[in-house]
């Protein structure tokens, strides 16, 4: 009884305290990533863990609210996602005695993906808001002359960072149009559109990327990407697809920002994690995707031909 009684008296006196024994570069941390980066941050797991063979790194792959979410609960002390914290979330955790640390690592682009049938490849924003609000709803209201009528608009989750970009950039504010389809992920999204050939998928780009091209001049075979265009009439000269140059340079409208948010300690393994993606090696990845690294300078060549 004595002894029970000081078991229990060490309890509510807190001298019983769990210790981190993780290192920047040795342990075990569950991450939360938006499922648009999951190729491109499995990729940098890989790559981080074959490096520090004392560390694990465990993704759970969701959708933005679910993200979000999981971080603000204090489910996970580390995330991956399409937007940084409100100032509301951030009070949040301190209400909890965590500091969020911010930490932009990318530049994206949301590609839209149409089958390989179908060749009206070219879309000006204000088209596609018209799509998006549901005033358009066939392909021969881009192109007379489309083999193809209905649109049929894919997403990749309703809670998905896609869906908010949408809604946020191209609808500014406008319900999206009740016709729109959400898949279950973005490989859904992918397999879709490959075998629909009236369909329109909006997807992250790291999904399309050819990881055989090193050049990163083209993007996956098994759909074609579209063209799109600031202007009201798209032509093959004012158009331009989501490669990380037209990123670069703002010529490609669809982009956003990518950010790795840590409420963590410092010198723990999520820590670790957060300055190996932000460091040289896996800026070099967020490249070979084909986004724009944040942190590292990105060397443009301009190429002409002659005849």
């Amino acid at each position: 009884m004595l002894l029970l009684i000081t078991i229990f008296s060490a309890c509510n006196s807190g001298q019983i305290k769990i210790t981190r024994t993780d290192t920047p570069t040795s342990g075990v941390a569950e991450i939360a990533v938006d499922d648009c980066f999951a190729p491109i941050i499995q990729e940098q797991i890989d790559v981080f863990e074959a490096l520090n063979d004392e560390a694990s790194i465990i993704p759970v792959f969701a959708n933005e609210v679910e993200v979000i979410n999981l971080l603000l609960k204090d489910s996970v002390r580390l995330i991956i996602a399409a937007r940084d914290l409100t100032d509301a979330e951030r009070q949040g955790l301190l209400n909890k005695k965590l500091q969020a640390r911010s930490q932009k690592i990318a530049i994206d682009g949301i590609a839209l993906i149409i089958n390989q049938e179908n060749t009206d490849s070219l879309i000006s924003v204000s088209a596609l808001k018209k799509i998006m609000t549901g005033e358009i709803d066939s392909w021969k209201s881009i192109n007379p002359q489309s083999k193809y009528d209905k649109i049929s608009v894919v997403f990749d989750n309703p809670n998905s960072s896609t869906v908010r970009f949408i809604k946020d950039s191209i609808n500014r504010g406008e319900p999206l149009a009740e016709t729109l389809r959400a898949q279950e992920n973005n490989r859904a999204v992918l397999d879709y559109v490959a075998k629909t050939p009236n369909a329109m998928g909006v997807i992250g780009v790291n999904w399309i990327n050819n990881p055989g091209d090193t050049t990163n001049l083209s993007f996956t075979n098994k759909i074609r990407v579209m063209s799109v265009s600031k202007n009201d009439n798209p032509t093959i000269q004012n158009s331009f697809q989501p490669f990380a140059a037209y990123l670069a340079l703002g010529e490609y409208p669809l982009r956003r920002d990518v950010y790795v948010i840590l409420s963590d300690l410092r010198e723990t393994l999520p820590a670790g994690f957060t300055s190996f993606v932000a460091d040289d090696r896996g800026q070099r990845i967020i490249l070979k995707a084909g986004l724009v690294p944040a942190t590292r300078p990105m060397r443009l060549i301009s190429v002409k031909e002659s005849f």
